[in-house]
C-alpha cells in the first residue's frame, strides 16, 4: 500500500503511469474526472501529500529534502515502468525536485515532467520571498492570493473549514518556499509546461522559463483558464496527448 496515492495502481495496468501532484492548499481531489479525460493508455495516480483529505491528521511537511526522500520511498516501486509526472503550481516543483532526486539516484527518469501554473523554479516569487510568510494572518494571506479561484466562496462560508485550509495552505506555501531555495539542474527528461491564458498569479514568460531546466527538449502550451485550469477539461486532454507521443514503442 502507497501512502501517497490517492488511489490503488491495478494491477493490469497497461501503458504509462501519470504521478500527478496537487497545488498548496489542496489534495488529490485537484485530479478528479483526470483519468477519463486524459484517456486508457495512462493511470492517474494523483498524489496527496500529508495533512490534507484522508491524511488530515499526518503532520505537514514543508522540508524538500524530507519530502523527496519520503515520497521516492513510497513510490520508488511505481517507477520501474513508464512514467511520467504532472504538477500544478507548487505541485510543479514537488515533481521537479522529485524528478531532479530520481536521476541522482541513477533511477529511471519520468519520460517527460509536466508543469502547470508554475514559474520556473529559478526565479524569485513576490509571495514566497516575504519576510512575514510564516506570520501572515488568515486575513492576509487570503488578500495576498492574487487569484479569485484561490479561496472558493463555499469556504468563506464556513469559518472552521476555512480555518483548516488556511493553516494547509500556509504550510504549503512554507514548502514552496524551500522547493525554490534548492539549486536549480537540468533534468535528463523533458518539459512540457501549460499556462492559462487567464492566469494573473504567473504569467508566460515566468512559466517559459521552464525551457532552462532541462536538457531534453521543452514545449509550451496556454490553456483557457486562470490559475487552476486543473480543473478543467482542456488540460488533462492535452496532458493524454503528449503522453501518447512520448511513450515507448512496444518491444517484442
Amino acid at each position: 500500500m502507497h501512502r501517497y496515492l490517492a488511489v490503488r495502481p491495478k494491477a493490469d495496468e497497461a501503458g504509462t503511469r501519470l504521478l500527478c501532484f496537487h497545488h498548496a492548499g489542496a489534495g488529490a481531489m485537484a485530479f478528479a474526472g483526470w483519468q477519463h479525460r486524459v484517456g486508457p493508455e495512462v493511470s492517474v495516480l494523483p498524489v496527496r501529500l500529508p495533512g490534507r483529505e484522508t491524511r488530515l491528521r499526518e503532520p505537514r511537511i514543508t522540508d524538500t529534502g524530507r519530502l523527496v526522500e519520503e515520497l521516492l520511498q513510497d513510490l520508488g516501486p511505481l517507477l520501474e515502468k513508464p512514467y511520467a509526472f504532472y504538477g500544478h503550481s507548487m505541485g510543479a516543483l514537488v515533481a521537479y525536485r522529485l524528478a531532479l532526486h530520481v536521476a541522482a539516484r541513477g533511477l529511471r527518469p519520468p519520460l517527460l515532467l509536466l508543469a502547470g501554473a508554475c514559474s520556473a523554479p529559478q526565479l524569485p516569487s513576490d509571495l514566497l520571498d516575504r519576510g512575514d510568510l510564516e506570520a501572515l494572518t488568515d486575513e492576509q494571506l487570503i488578500a495576498a492570493m492574487a487569484d479569485e479561484e484561490s479561496i472558493p466562496e463555499v469556504l468563506l462560508a464556513r469559518p472552521e473549514r476555512l480555518r483548516s485550509t488556511l493553516d494547509t495552505l500556509r504550510a504549503d506555501l512554507l514548502l514552496a518556499r524551500d522547493l525554490r531555495a534548492a539549486p536549480v539542474r537540468p533534468l535528463p527528461c523533458p518539459v512540457e509546461a501549460f499556462a492559462g491564458r487567464d492566469d494573473r498569479m504567473v504569467t508566460i514568460p515566468q512559466i517559459r522559463a521552464w525551457e532552462h531546466c532541462t536538457d531534453a527538449g521543452f514545449g509550451l502550451r496556454t490553456v483557457p483558464g486562470a490559475h487552476f485550469f486543473v480543473r478543467g477539461r482542456e488540460v488533462p486532454r492535452a496532458v493524454g496527448q503528449s503522453l501518447r507521443s512520448a511513450a515507448p514503442l512496444p518491444t517484442g
